[in-house]
């Protein structure tokens, strides 16, 4: 019985198949040649190489180049290809509704000039690889708004839609291309300038960045350089003039040049259009290079340059040139050299993986018969230093090619700092002048460049030459679970304890009652994190300290938890000036050779333990 039905079901399937094979295919074929009889034009309309418009109002012709389509008259310019793709499409795609002959039209007694015909309204040339085609449109009917079309033999006249009309008849405006430059900002290789009167300017791309080849080497601003690009890829064309009258000189005229993958364009700017106002700049006459046409160049047009672009181009040598004196990559630099005669040079190295945790060391001179030593370095100062540098920008740029009398009188012959900043195998060096010492400007120059930049004043206040400016401000630095067990404050003019806290209790010295562990809190604290809040201008004296000499010696001793293996202790020692004011007291310390002002919650908790018991408070029982 399932073979039986498995063969019936095979033989429908097989006259099925020879149903559609059959007459499927006959109808298909038939169609296409009912859509193909209903064709106006043939083969010469499928890859057409030339299209031409004669009529009353407007005349045109595009032709097909290596590059894309022109239209070539009234004037030469890119066409607009959208535009372009809408006629071809339409003189392909062009249907008759119906048609009949022009011997039986003559046999019914009519002409040609009853359709329109012997003058006909427009005119179409189609050429092509496979011929060229006359198309000449006429009246339109009567009924239902069609047009008489003849066809190119003369033998034959269509009826078709209005819509070719539409199409053929689309403004100049709508099929010529609005760009003046067609090369992106992500295609340019290079931007050119020359300007009457100024040097000629060439800036090439590099990579990722542009620099100046003419008309001196120098880094440009990248930004700008493609902000001007994108700016000159948004003009746009506002009308052409047809008429030479009236052209710019040669030598007024301003010349733009982009060039990009094996192409290049050229703009020749003039003078300013008078009368001609527009919202988004002022209207010059321009033309492009073509070197395709007789005078090499493009019909004349207008366009609009936004005031930025134009005064950017005009000084382009200047306004597209990097502002930034360095090109620094800061995790690049290695050491830094600050160096001010006649005082001793700042040395500063970043240690290197192996040497210890990330950051930098401050190395001192020799002294006293030792080598040179290194203390840590604060990194917070450093880094700030690298990105002002980073950051440091010409507000003019001086000269490219200073005389010594300039160097002179820019302080440059005598540099007020040096700044040489290791990069691996090479030392970038700055030198900095000052012409007076109340300048609002300084001048730079790279030690082994020609160039001279104008710069802020504060490139001398953020390169202090002092040791103290740099060496890390954070003395002590003990976990927070170590506790303060001791603490003593001893006069060093009588070498008594004044007061004590904890145990044991120097001879003498005065307990430090429970209603003051607060303070000692604070004191603890602000011992445990030491910190100097700013450093004095020569190494540890135990004479004197840098606000006068020292009366106090501070003694305290922390137990640091050791896990199973007991408590370790770690004693410290200061010494103390008296309180200079209200935010101001400075310490000493021979295990860090240094003088320090220490910060106002340790001043405070000081001044407390030692005065608090003879504070009359504020007067009249105010607060």
């Amino acid at each position: 019985m399932r073979t039986k039905v498995t063969f019936v079901l095979l033989f429908l399937n097989l006259l099925l198949f020879l149903f559609i094979f059959r007459f499927e295919r006959a109808w298909r074929t038939e169609r296409s040649e009912q859509e193909v009889r209903h064709r106006v034009l043939g083969a010469e309309a499928a890859d057409p190489t030339e299209i031409s418009v004669t009529a009353p109002g407007e005349s045109y012709q595009l032709q097909r180049r290596p590059a894309g389509w022109r239209l070539t008259q009234p004037f030469d310019w890119p066409a607009n290809p959208a535009a372009v793709d809408r006629i071809r499409t339409d003189l392909q795609l062009l249907d008759d509704e119906t048609s009949f002959s022009v011997r039986d039209m003559q046999a019914s007694g009519q002409t040609l000039a009853d359709y329109g015909l012997d003058h006909p309204a427009m005119t179409v040339t189609v050429a092509g690889t496979a011929g060229t085609t006359i198309l000449r449109i006429g009246n339109v009917t009567k009924i239902g708004q069609r047009l008489y079309l003849l066809s190119s033999d003369g033998a034959r006249i269509h009826v078709v839609g209005r819509g070719i009309v539409d199409s053929l008849s689309l403004p100049l405006d709508r099929l010529r291309s609005d760009a003046v430059l067609t090369i992106p900002v992500y295609e340019a290789r290079s931007l050119n300038l020359l300007v009457p009167g100024q040097p000629r300017v060439r800036i090439q791309r590099d990579g990722n960045h542009w620099s100046f080849e003419t008309p001196v080497p120098a880094r440009a601003d990248t930004s700008a350089v493609e902000i001007a690009i994108n700016a000159l890829d948004r003009l746009r064309v506002r009308s052409f003039e047809l008429s030479e009258a009236g052209a710019p000189a040669a030598n007024r005229e301003e010349r733009i040049s982009l060039e990009g993958n094996n192409r290049a364009e050229t703009l020749y700017v003039g003078d300013r259009v008078a009368g001609a106002s527009d919202a988004e700049g002022e209207v010059r006459s321009a033309q492009r290079a073509d070197p395709t046409s007789p005078s090499g160049r493009s019909a004349r047009f207008t366009a609009a340059f936004p005031p930025g672009l134009w005064g950017t181009l005009g000084r382009a040598a200047v306004e597209l040139r990097d502002r930034h004196i360095l090109d620094l990559d800061t995790s690049a630099v290695s050491s830094i050299e600050l160096s001010a005669p006649p005082a001793s040079d700042v040395v500063l190295r970043r240690l290197e993986p192996g040497e210890g945790p990330p950051g930098w060391q401050l190395v001192l001179p020799p002294e006293g018969g030792r080598g040179p030593r290194t203390i840590a370095a604060d990194a917070a100062a450093v880094r700030r230093l690298l990105d002002f540098l980073e950051r440091l920008s010409a507000t003019r740029f001086a000269s490219d090619a200073p005389t010594d009398a300039e160097r002179e009188k820019w302080g440059l012959a005598q540099p007020e700092r040096r700044i040489a900043l290791g990069l691996g195998r090479v030392t970038a060096t700055l030198e900095v002048g000052r012409p007076a010492p109340d300048s609002t400007e300084v001048y730079v120059q790279a030690a082994n460049g020609l160039s001279v930049f104008a710069v802020p004043p504060e490139i001398l206040r953020e390169t202090p030459v002092s040791e103290g400016d740099w060496r890390d401000r954070q003395l002590i630095a003990l976990p927070a679970s170590a506790r303060l067990e001791a603490v003593s404050l001893f006069d060093l003019a009588t070498g008594k304890a004044i007061w004590a806290w904890g145990t044991p209790i120097p001879a003498g010295a005065a307990p430090v009652p429970a209603s003051r562990d607060s303070d000692i809190a604070a004191l603890a604290d602000g011992w445990r994190s030491l910190k100097a809040l700013r450093f004095g201008p020569s190494s540890f004296s135990a004479a004197d300290g840098p606000g006068g000499p020292w009366k106090y010696r501070l003694d305290g001793t922390f137990l640091l938890p050791a896990g199973g293996k007991g408590d370790a202790r770690t004693t410290h020692s200061l010494l103390l000036t008296s309180r200079l004011g209200g935010t101001e007291q400075w310490a000493g310390a021979a295990e860090f050779d240094c003088a320090f002002q220490i910060e106002q919650p340790l001043i405070d908790a000081l001044w407390t333990l030692t005065y608090g018991d003879r504070d009359p408070g504020a007067p009249n029982g105010r607060p």
